[in-house]
């Protein structure tokens, strides 16, 4: 296995992200709960130091939130599933539509714009193969703005919530 090994820069207002703040995002990623002490014992630097860093990356946007991993299964929601969505026309509007539409499904986990045969590739969890069912026959389908859906069910999570590259160069 190789490591890729870059420089991280920050487009909005040139900021460049240096080694200290790539180890604070790091230490975040694994613990997003992470005190300033905590984070300055991984980091090494002060708990002020790190409290300024960590605001400041907040701020830039680098840092967009913090949330908290749930397991799917322990919440009933055994079946995740990869849909792949064609629209029945191009047009603003009818991405508009249908963005509307993903934005009001909890289900949608991740939803990209993509290139190819495909228009859209949406992840989504669901408690049952009817849910499932529900979800592309009731929803989707009927939606003006789709033309075709193909799902794909996965069948085991090898990797999940895997973290941004944060190497250090």
């Amino acid at each position: 296995m190789h490591e890729i090994r870059t420089k991280l820069h920050f487009n909005a207002r040139n900021m460049q992200i240096d080694q200290f703040d790539q180890k604070i995002l790091a230490a975040l990623q694994a613990n997003g709960s992470a005190t300033n002490q905590e984070l300055a014992d991984q980091v090494g630097l002060s708990p002020s130091q790190c409290s300024r860093r960590r605001m400041q990356l907040e701020q830039d946007g680098v840092i967009q939130g913090y949330a908290a991993k749930l397991d799917p299964k322990a919440l009933g929601l055994d079946v995740t599933v990869f849909i792949t969505v064609t629209l029945a026309r191009h047009s603003r509007y009818n991405s508009e539509r249908f963005h509307a539409l993903l934005n009001q499904l909890d289900e949608v986990q991740e939803a990209h714009s993509m290139t190819g045969d495909m228009d859209y590739l949406i992840k989504v969890v669901v408690p049952s193969l009817d849910a499932l069912s529900a979800l592309i026959n009731d929803v989707l389908l009927p939606n003006d703005a789709v033309q075709q859906v193909h799902s794909t069910i996965v069948l085991n999570t090898l990797k999940r919530n895997g973290g941004l590259p944060l190497k250090a160069a």
